[in-house]
């Protein structure tokens, strides 16, 4: 049982790191583009690519408000036909930089979800974001690799633990989708 001890202290631990401004500051960049009707992307592989599918339905259904526009927000990772044919043509690395160029305008925001920080498609779609204007965030774990530096916005889960990075990810995208229903309730 030592284990089961371990495992939940230690989440308590990283949980007690986490930089409450950067959250706050990611929050209001997904609310802005709320405002300003532009298209939130998401994408992550493995347990990653779970979160981010996760994520997108949580922002879509949860943060609906009568009088307020709804999140316009798109899995990059949900798509099974598409992802395949870009990586089997174009090569994995390629499958979400590839969706992005289809759609990705200026003021959009892309959402990386990589524990490692060293995804490679997940890396090459945020470079294709910033490059285009787009906002961009991500959600990192260990040393937060090659993707925290290059996003706008960078929430880190300081830990080793990949286990532990998914559950804190998945609970970003909670704390994210409550935080932005809590905006325009107080609004009304």
């Amino acid at each position: 049982m030592a284990l089961v001890e371990h495992y939940i202290s230690t989440l308590k631990d990283t949980l007690d790191q986490l930089d409450t401004n950067r959250i706050n500051a990611a929050i209001t960049a997904i609310h802005k583009a709320r405002v300003d009707q532009r298209q939130i992307f998401v994408m992550g592989n493995g347990g990653s690519a779970s979160t981010a599918t996760h994520m997108v339905c949580d922002l879509a259904k949860n943060t609906r408000s009568p009088g307020w526009p709804f999140l316009r927000v798109i899995g990059l990772t949900d798509n099974m036909a598409i992802l395949s044919a870009y990586a089997n043509d174009e090569g994995y690395e390629n499958v979400f930089a590839q969706q992005l160029a289809n759609l990705v305008q200026p003021g959009d925001v892309a959402i990386g979800i990589s524990t490692s920080g060293r995804s490679p498609n997940v890396l090459r779609a945020i470079e294709l974001a910033n490059e285009v204007g787009a906002v961009t965030i991500g959600l990192t774990g260990f040393d937060a690799g090659l993707l925290g530096p290059m996003v706008d916005h960078h929430l880190h889960v300081p830990s080793d633990c990949i286990e532990q990075v998914e559950d804190i990810h998945l609970m970003l995208g909670h704390l994210i989708t409550t935080a932005l229903r809590d905006i325009v309730e107080k609004q009304e």
